[in-house]
């Protein structure tokens, strides 16, 4: 059981409920103890009437005037009490009219015992000295079963409604104990890398709880500090690399604007300007995440028809893939307006479209679907490349990871687009994300951000009058 909350309703449930049978059972073997002293109580207060009325010169009457002087006393409490008087020279001189002629059965070395006999029943059965007489004086133990089992039900009755009331109750109180733990988890659920600065609540009573809350938040400062530091690293590091960098390119031009190179060494001198510039396309970059990260860019969010965004892209689009020999098609549905800035969504659409021109085969097809709602603008990109594993679909928005394909081999980039496009996308207050495109094949980056309310609308195709090509 993996809920906490549950463990300890259970927990609760089982404790109460035990604590509750082990005082039933206490409670049924004192009232059955009680009830048979009670028992025995009645047996002596009979023998003591019964000795009052033979009186003191009893072993000076005839065993005739002992059964009358008996009889008249304990014939109306025949239904109550079984009644055996015998000596050891005389034998039986009375016997109550209940016990019909049976002598009441003697257990050797006990004075009060429990006696099941036969159709009469389970009795309780006392012995008396009135030497030279034993007199056995017996009470039904009837009653007192029946108590017992009706105590045994109600108690059974009530362990089942306290197993009840308890799990319920201990949810409640699991609940509410428990607050503070998920508002501990709300709350460390919400602190991101690009939401560093938000702290747990401290509750004021001084507990665990109160305590578990300062450690983490005394983690999430330190967690703040190393942040900063690497942001600070990464945009200190890259203004410092861009003027050595911006000599190293002056000082090759200059050399190959002078003409004293020969044709090889020229030709590496291009090679050496052209990587010079694709390092400052990645510094260039490496700042621009960082200035998404530290939240130092501000957007002009404002309401956007989708349509001409995507009308326009898909004119380029067209251009790109078809250079490339490969096809593509683009869909919209939904009227409205979502609330975006169009420079950064289209910088967003062009760098998922590059990383699938280089992740499709020869021939492959490439679509954008959009879909437009009332609370959300939904973009997606679908390639036919090899796709993306499973376990690595997070994974490829992370800085300098590369989609890898045989179609691109020699075409790799920085690998810092799609954390760029997540970076813009979390700008926007949206979501982005990788799945399986369709029947499996390639990968669908999907992007989505908030829409105002807008009505259904048909299917509306973004090609170009041109209809798309494949080389």
């Amino acid at each position: 059981m993996r809920s906490i909350g549950a463990r300890l309703s259970l927990w609760y449930a089982a404790a109460a409920t035990t604590t509750l049978a082990i005082l039933f059972i206490a409670g049924y073997y004192l009232l059955e103890t009680y009830l048979i002293h009670g028992l025995d109580l009645l047996n002596q207060s009979e023998f003591n009437q019964i000795k009052a009325r033979l009186g003191p010169d009893y072993r000076l009457l005839s065993p005739a005037v002992i059964d009358q002087r008996i009889r008249e006393t304990t014939e109306y409490a025949s239904v109550l009490f079984y009644i055996d008087i015998h000596g050891r020279d005389t034998g039986t001189i009375f016997y109550s009219t209940n016990l019909h002629g049976k002598s009441i059965p003697d257990v050797k070395g006990e004075r009060k015992y429990d006696l099941d006999w036969g159709s009469i029943g389970l009795l309780r059965v006392g012995e008396f000295l009135l030497s030279p007489y034993d007199v056995m004086i017996a009470t039904s133990e009837t009653q007192v079963q029946d108590v017992m089992e009706g105590y045994a039900e109600v108690g059974a009755g009530l362990l089942a409604i306290m197993l009840v009331m308890s799990v319920v109750i201990g949810l409640g109180l699991s609940r509410l104990a428990l607050r503070p733990v998920r508002l501990i988890r709300e709350t460390a659920s919400r602190i991101g890398s690009d939401n560093l600065s938000e702290r747990i609540a401290v509750p004021q009573v001084h507990d665990e709880i109160s305590e578990l809350a300062l450690l983490l938040n005394a983690m999430f400062d330190r967690l703040e500090d190393s942040f900063k530091h690497v942001r600070r690293f990464a945009a200190d590091a890259s203004h410092e690399l861009k003027t050595p960098l911006s000599l190293v390119r002056l000082h090759a031009e200059k050399l190959l604007a002078s003409g004293a190179l020969d044709c090889e060494n020229e030709e590496e001198l291009l090679t050496i300007l052209e990587e010079v510039t694709r390092l400052n396309a990645t510094i260039d970059e490496l700042l621009f995440l960082s200035r998404i990260e530290a939240r130092s860019i501000t957007l002009e969010l404002a309401p956007h028809d989708p349509t001409a965004l995507l009308a326009t892209f898909s004119i380029d689009a067209q251009v790109l893939t078809e250079a490339r020999g490969l096809r593509f098609s683009a869909s919209h549905a939904g009227q409205g307006k979502a609330i975006y800035e169009p420079r950064w969504l289209r910088r967003v659409l062009l760098n998922l479209l590059s990383n699938a021109v280089n992740a499709s085969p020869p021939g492959g097809q490439i679509r954008l679907r959009s879909t437009l709602d009332g609370s959300r603008w939904r973009v997606s990109l679908e390639d036919e490349g090899t796709g993306v594993p499973l376990a690595e679909r997070e994974r490829i928005f992370d800085r300098f990871m590369r989609l890898k394909s045989s179609a691109a081999a020699s075409q790799e980039g920085s690998g810092l687009g799609l954390a760029i496009c997540r970076g813009i996308i979390g700008l926007h207050d949206g979501r982005i994300f990788a799945e399986a495109g369709s029947d499996g094949r390639g990968l669908r980056v999907v992007f989505e951000i908030p829409a105002e309310p807008a009505a259904a609308h048909a299917p509306l195709s973004l090609n170009a009058p041109a209809t798309t090509a494949s080389a």
